[in-house]
């Protein structure tokens, strides 16, 4: 395997592929912080270069995190499809990303080859792609899933209601649900963050946002983000659970962090099939983060795109209904600023959808970060141009519960307008006949008042 190069006279040497994956990244306060990442940008040059003639065999063969001790990779290796895969082993990253650039190259063709890849390898040709590079190809992939209605249908962007409260205050969730749905908000889940993470809880907030949906006769699907287990003993209880949800990262030791395995999620993903009231073909969500490893100190000295990547890798075991990166949610020391939200962003969004997940990206920062909304909208906008099939957006683009700042409501119809993306069809008859759209599908003078709800 070929780990060094000449540049400029310079002899750079790389001691192994994970190396030369953490110096070959763009750069992140996390890898940094880890003492992992290019001290130069002739360094982070030079691992590219390597990297971009890498053949595919060689990633196959050496994985981020040995196969013996890591059920993410044992996840990984194991499903691809080695038909595919043999009949690309010899191509290069840097022939890989070109084969996704080729005009030639439309979803269905890019989809065949996604079977014979593994997580590492769809990191590193992210890492020799520029941010237009991901734009492109993601705009071309498209892939639908099932719960109560579909995600992922071609120039469709869904969007997540986020009513959170400090104090899982009934009164309040409610009142931020009628927001979001007078702003057209909420096709994609009504999705809450509960304060409390008990079964009694969680039983309580599903059949109220189940309640919700039945008297309004919204299409959509809920979910009450607890825990796994706690989500599981409610749904064994009888709460009508449309989706579960969890947390995962990209190495065993991190999941086990979360206090979940790989037989736990396996073993939901059978009971939300059997018992999910929505009758869900896709009935899990995931959620993810970069540098979630790292913080839990188990990065097992991978870089943290490349486990981000392995999560990817984790999810597509489930088929999930949808996930989402939470870009810039755990702060500086992984995200610094907003140039590196934005690059993250959109490098999430390729490596979901090159995982065959409609992904999405909450496009945010912490208070902490430099950053303003003003970065978030740009970001909100280019992933819009790649077709991203999931927002998620907030009151006045503050979540009051986590503390940290994303999209508003208002935010979501001028992504719509600029991007040419529109809400799922079923959702746009809803609002329709709520009188929130017009026969146009424009806002009407009863768009963003939620006090028609109350009427």
């Amino acid at each position: 395997m070929k780990l060094k190069t000449v540049m400029f006279g310079r002899t750079y040497q790389f001691k192994d592929l994970n190396e030369v994956q953490a110096k070959a990244s763009e750069q992140k306060s996390g890898d940094e912080l880890a003492g992992l990442a290019a001290q130069s940008r002739e360094e982070r040059a030079a691992a590219k270069i390597v990297l971009s003639e890498t053949p595919l065999s060689d990633i196959r063969n050496h994985p981020a995190v040995p196969y013996e001790i890591d059920d993410v990779t044992r996840v990984i290796q194991d499903q691809v499809n080695e038909t595919v895969y043999k009949e690309i082993q010899n191509w290069t990253v840097g022939e890989l990303r070109n084969f996704l650039m080729e005009y030639s190259s439309t979803g269905p063709v890019i989809k065949r080859v996604l079977h014979g890849l593994t997580s590492e390898m769809v990191a590193a040709v992210t890492k020799v792609c520029s941010n237009m590079d991901l734009v492109y190809v993601a705009a071309k992939l498209d892939y639908l899933t099932q719960c109560v209605t579909e995600l992922g249908l071609h120039n469709v962007a869904m969007c997540r209601a986020l009513p959170n409260h400090s104090t899982d205050d009934l009164d309040a969730i409610f009142a931020e649900t009628y927001e979001a749905l007078a702003y057209g908000i909420g096709d994609a889940m009504i999705g809450l963050n509960p304060v409390q993470d008990t079964v009694e809880s969680t039983m309580y907030l599903q059949q109220k946002l189940y309640e919700l949906r039945m008297k309004w006769e919204i299409p959509t699907q809920n979910c009450v983000l607890s825990h796994l287990t706690t989500q599981v003993a409610a749904m064994q209880k009888g709460a009508p659970t449309d989706m579960l949800f969890q947390s995962i990262a990209g190495t065993q030791k991190a999941n086990e962090s979360f206090g979940i395995s790989i037989d736990m999620l396996d073993e939901a993903y059978a009971l939300g099939k059997e018992l999910c009231i929505s009758g869900a073909k896709n009935p899990m969500y995931f959620e993810t983060g970069e540098g979630s490893e790292l913080s839990a100190d188990c990065h097992m000295g991978v870089d943290e795109l490349t486990l981000e990547a392995r999560t990817y890798g984790l999810a597509r075991r489930y088929d999930p209904f949808t996930m989402m990166s939470v870009v810039g949610f755990i702060g500086p020391e992984y995200i610094y600023d907003t140039v590196q939200q934005q690059r993250g962003g959109l490098e999430e969004l390729f490596m979901g959808k090159m995982h065959l997940i409609p992904m999405g990206v909450d496009v945010c920062y912490t208070n902490h970060m430099p950053a303003s909304q003003n970065d978030s909208e740009s970001l909100a906008m280019l992933v819009g141009l790649a077709k991203m099939p999931y927002y998620v957006t907030a009151p006045m683009g503050d979540d009051v519960m986590l503390n940290y700042q994303l999209l508003g409501n208002h935010d979501y119809q001028t992504v719509l307008e600029l991007t040419g993306l529109r809400r799922h069809p079923a959702f746009e008859r809803w609002l329709q006949k709520m009188e929130i759209l017009d026969n146009e599908l424009m806002p009407t003078e009863r768009f963003g008042d939620a006090s028609i709800f109350l009427k």
